[in-house]
């Protein structure tokens, strides 16, 4: 291929272009990596050589252009290594070990049976599966333990869920996920714990571990109104104000609405939702129609939808709504679908670390995800 083939392809289409160029310089850093390691170039006759090459392997990686297609070289005297797999390799490695280790116990399903003797992990030993998934607890408890050092006006707080075994029975697992808006636009991932449920207690002991590595400065708390979430928030951040996301607010309104109803109510909603007067006519409105729960729903929280405007107005889009930790929680699920229900606590939250230290390390790197503006 020409050199400048990917380049003249941007150039025509930015989009497809750029996953070309992206893709070729990947590919001329494994042909790099590969040249260190094996000590040689492609053909080339050296006393320096430590391995022969072994043709390539198409793997796929997930980068922010979309899904490419990279040709990882392979060596016969040794495994060839890549540092550009590193953070797709930990979660998929954290994802097999729970696969592993649900086999092992005899707690998997038929579906994750295919997927061990697919994955050839029925060869692995339990004692090889305690070692990788030491290594890997061990990346997750630094990533959780690490110091908070950069200040915190917002604080996103949700919960997810995950069916985890105990014993001989299924138990539904809370995932407690904290994400911090920095002072300096950037977002990031800040604790997680698992809990057996969302009630107060199990909340301050997540907002008490983070204070304690350097949580400072939360002005505002966005979140569900969850009664346990907003009794720790009111305990551990005195002086903040918090924040219903309105998204979880319109969809308890419209609860309680019949499904006939309910696009025409939802419209109102999304509109009243800039004005507080209006909010506090469409719930007369809904109490005039027998829907008294969603005009309850209202009333009750008014006071509690309008605390992001106290901010910048850049900001407003950012910090009214919870949807942030939703996308992460919709990753989570989405990952951990082949494993159907986790084998421990500690299986789970070894998964769940991986894939927010990644998502992490995107937001770190990336770009400023609130606006400096003060105005």
């Amino acid at each position: 291929m020409d050199s400048l083939e990917p380049i003249i392809n941007y150039l025509v289409d930015p989009n497809s272009g750029l996953k070309q160029v992206i893709t070729e310089f990947l590919n001329a850093v494994m042909q790099f990596e590969a040249y260190q390691q094996s000590g040689v170039l492609p053909y080339e006759r050296s006393p320096q050589r430590k391995a022969h090459r072994n043709g390539t392997r198409s793997r796929t990686l997930k980068s922010r252009v979309g899904e490419i297609t990279l040709e990882k070289p392979q060596f016969r005297e040794f495994p060839f290594e890549s540092r550009i797999f590193e953070r797709y390799s930990r979660v998929e490695q954290a994802l097999l070990m729970t696969i592993a280790e649900s086999y092992i116990q005899s707690v998997s399903t038929r579906r994750m049976e295919e997927l061990v003797k697919s994955f050839g992990l029925n060869r692995l030993s339990a004692s090889e599966v305690s070692r990788i998934c030491a290594i890997l607890d061990e990346k997750v408890e630094e990533f959780l333990r690490r110091p908070i050092e950069a200040r915190i006006r917002y604080l996103l707080v949700d919960a997810t869920y995950f069916k985890v075994r105990h014993n001989a029975q299924y138990k539904n697992r809370a995932l407690l996920i904290v994400v911090g808006l920095r002072q300096d636009g950037l977002r990031e991932i800040l604790g997680a714990s698992i809990a057996e449920s969302e009630d107060s207690g199990f909340w301050m002991t997540l907002f008490r571990s983070l204070k304690d590595r350097g949580l400072d400065g939360v002005e505002m708390v966005i979140s569900d109104a969850h009664k346990g979430i907003q009794k720790a928030v009111e305990a551990s951040f005195i002086g903040a104000s918090w924040q219903y996301c309105q998204v979880h607010f319109s969809r308890a309104v419209l609860e309680s609405v019949s499904k006939k109803d309910r696009p025409e109510i939802a419209e109102k909603l999304k509109e009243a939702l800039d004005d507080e007067q209006e909010l506090q006519d469409l719930a007369k409105e809904l109490g005039a129609q027998g829907y008294s729960a969603a005009a309850e729903t209202i009333d009750k929280f008014r006071f509690d939808l309008w605390n992001y405007k106290a901010y910048p107005k850049d900001h407003w889009k950012r910090i009214r709504t919870t949807n942030l930790i939703e996308r992460i929680n919709k990753e989570l699920k989405r990952r951990s679908r082949p494993v159907g229900a986790f084998p421990s606590d500690k299986s789970l939250m070894r998964l769940a670390g991986c894939i927010m230290i990644n998502i992490n390390e995107e937001w770190i790197t990336g770009k400023r995800y609130l606006s400096l503006d003060e105005n």
